[in-house]
């Protein structure tokens, strides 16, 4: 009976895999190699193979009984060159197979061979290699493959190209073959106008409005008001010198931004860069711990006296309309110790925000300054609220410390981008949750007197309204504990990293357990091989708004399982860091001329971008058949409905073509 069952088996498998594929082309596995040079004569040839969901490749030291072992043949070993140690192989999976039952050795997802060779012969010019495997699934296939490793007089023959044809030669693939190019010209960013600039805005006056509160400035408004209203020579003097110093607070804080656009104009993507670059986050995230401690009252910024007692002199020597001008800059000076870190918050925010940054800069510092300003030019015009004003005390001491808190929550991002962009492993998911459970158990305990700072006052009764922010910071607090503990679906901006980068074992490495493919040419394979359409997918570490389109627009239950069952979701992360083997990089020309070497993965895939699709922005979406027909227009940042709708037309378009064939 055991007989039968197996014979039956073997028989299934044979006729399955007859009619399942009849071209090894279409094999559920995309082979490919390089090689390092070790020495004039030594080299380690390496192969990969990306496997396709659900399929497995075979060890070369599976059992014998069970699926075949992948086995290697070098042509001319021995005499040409000779083998060092056998051929290593990267982790496999053992599993116990019922059908053969003996213990299988496998790979999921991908492998990785490497082989030790030494040329014996100066004459040598070339190494040919036969792989032989068996994947399997309901069904198993037998494939080969071949590959040729080509040496020039004992060293690595990097083939040598001109800029331009290197560039071509990387999207070869793509760009020579594109069709229906002209609906790429009607890409657009489907979130509504100027709403992002709009939103940097409101984020710089909000910071601004907070800035109000702290000590360096609330007291000096009644100060300077009443300076205005009664040192002037009648009121309405008093009243236009203060709404021209609020003028000139604005004007001093968007005259900051500018240098940022002299060195966008130098390279558009110098900021985006910046932004992405993990020095520079971790100078951002040491700056922002920096910031945090001195509200927390261990020192004070404070930028040098002498700049101050200048600017004030120079008011009060100058007077007139320049006067009010050197009292607004000495404003400025003199409350960097308060404004200085939020100032830090606005930038670190506008670097890791989708856009011109610095346009986005410029809109949110003009926000922080319009706020700023508000409360001079409000009480000049109505005095008698003067009255209304609060006190000065500890209260604003409090504010300084939840400032701190909120200055270390939003430190910690910048190492996350550090860590995500250079695949270091460490500062996953959970670990980026517990540590915000933390600080904000550790402000609600403050905020509730458990414990103090140096620089508060005498303890005193806690009023309602502190109460009330340490009731919100223990309420998140337990948000997050339910998003860590998997209880509900945490949605925090953009901020967090991505579901999948986590310390739990995940069966993909793509957002929401997706089946995604992190190559361009593996990708249309496989879209070839499902006939599905693809969703070209640029994306960054560090992309917040990538992020938020992950939580809020992919999740959704009308768009998920498109995403899952209809589409081939190709993931390129333009600002990944990992380098790229020596053979595969290549300088890059842009139009102006310069000359850049691209090195790392996410170089490659900008550059990709950028030739393909004139667009150097994340996220952006391409919806594109197997051979290259364009679908629809890309779309960039957008919301639910829009997406869906844009998903659906893609898919009837590729139905459409698929009836026309």
């Amino acid at each position: 009976m055991d007989k039968i069952k197996y014979i039956f088996v073997i028989v299934a498998l044979f006729f399955g895999s007859l009619s399942l594929f009849a071209q090894s082309d279409d094999a559920p596995v995309v082979w490919d190699k390089e090689y390092h040079k070790i020495s004039d004569t030594e080299f380690k040839l390496v192969f990969k193979a990306k496997i396709f969901e659900g399929w497995h490749v075979y060890s070369q030291h599976t059992p014998e009984g069970g699926a075949l072992p992948t086995e290697f043949t070098f042509a001319n070993a021995g005499s040409d060159y000779e083998l060092i140690g056998s051929t290593e192989e990267s982790e496999t999976t053992t599993e116990f197979s019922d059908i053969f039952e003996v213990d299988e050795t496998f790979f999921k997802k991908t492998a990785t061979f490497t082989q030790h060779i030494k040329l014996l012969k100066p004459t040598v010019r070339q190494v040919d290699v036969n792989i032989f495997y068996q994947v399997c699934k309901e069904v198993c296939i037998q494939g080969e493959q071949d590959f040729n490793f080509v040496f020039d007089g004992g060293t690595a023959n990097i083939e040598s190209k001109t800029v331009d044809e290197r560039s071509i030669a990387m999207t070869n693939a793509l760009k020579k073959n594109l069709k229906n190019k002209e609906l790429l010209d009607d890409s657009v960013d489907m979130q509504e106008g100027g709403s992002g600039i709009l939103g940097i805005f409101g984020l710089g006056f909000l910071g601004g409005l907070i800035a109000i509160l702290t000590p360096c400035v609330f007291p000096m408004i009644p100060l300077t008001v009443s300076f205005f209203t009664k040192q002037s020579q009648n009121k309405s003097k008093g009243i236009a010198n203060a709404i021209l110093y609020g003028f000139f607070i604005v004007l001093i804080y968007f005259l900051l931004s500018l240098p940022f656009h002299v060195f966008d104009s130098v390279d558009s993507q110098i900021l985006n860069t910046i932004a992405t670059n993990v020095w520079l986050n971790l100078l951002f995230f040491a700056i922002f711990v920096f910031f945090a401690f001195s509200f927390f009252g261990y020192y004070e910024l404070t930028l040098p006296n002498s700049w101050a007692n200048k600017m004030d002199q120079a008011s009060t020597r100058i007077g007139g309309v320049l006067g009010v001008f050197f009292m607004a800059v000495t404003l400025a000076i003199v409350s960097f110790s308060c404004t200085g870190p939020i100032l830090g918050g606005l930038l670190g925010s506008t670097a890791l925000a989708e856009g011109d940054v610095a346009t986005n800069l410029s809109a949110g510092m003009t926000g922080f300054g319009v706020a700023l300003a508000l409360p001079f030019a409000l009480f000049a015009l109505f005095p008698a609220w003067l009255n209304s004003l609060p006190k000065s005390g500890g209260w604003m001491t409090t504010v300084k410390v939840v400032l701190g808190f909120l200055e270390l929550a939003l430190a910690l991002k910048f190492l996350s981008n550090a860590d995500l962009v250079s695949n270091w492993g460490i500062f996953k998911r959970e670990i980026f949750i517990g540590v915000w459970i933390v600080l904000f158990v550790l402000l609600a305990l403050y905020l509730f007197g458990i414990f103090r700072f140096p620089h508060d006052g005498p303890k005193q009764k806690i009023s309602g309204a502190r109460k009330g922010i340490g009731v919100l910071s223990a309420g998140f607090s337990l948000y997050l504990i339910l998003g860590l503990t998997n209880v509900i679906d945490l949605k925090l901006f953009g901020f967090l990293p991505p579901d999948f980068y986590t310390i739990a074992e995940q069966e993909s490495d793509c957002p929401l357990g997706l089946n995604c493919f992190k190559d361009f040419e593996e990708g249309v394979a496989y879209a070839k091989v499902e006939n599905k359409p693809i969703l070209l997918d640029f994306t960054g570490w560090a992309c917040v708004n990538c992020r938020k389109m992950e939580e809020n627009v992919w999740s959704e239950s009308d768009i998920y399982p498109i995403l899952k069952e209809e589409y081939v979701l190709i993931s390129l992360y333009v600002d990944d860091r990992k380098q790229l083997p020596q053979e595969e990089r290549f300088d890059f020309q842009y139009e102006s001329g310069r000359v850049k070497t691209i090195e790392t993965i996410g170089q490659k895939w900008g550059t990709f971008q950028t030739l393909n699709f004139n667009e150097a922005s994340q996220p952006y979406y391409v919806l594109m058949s197997p051979d290259m027909e364009i679908l629809n227009s890309a779309v960039q940042y957008t919301d639910r409905d829009a997406y869906l709708q844009w998903l659906n037309a893609g898919l009837q378009r590729f139905n459409e073509i698929a009836l026309n064939k």
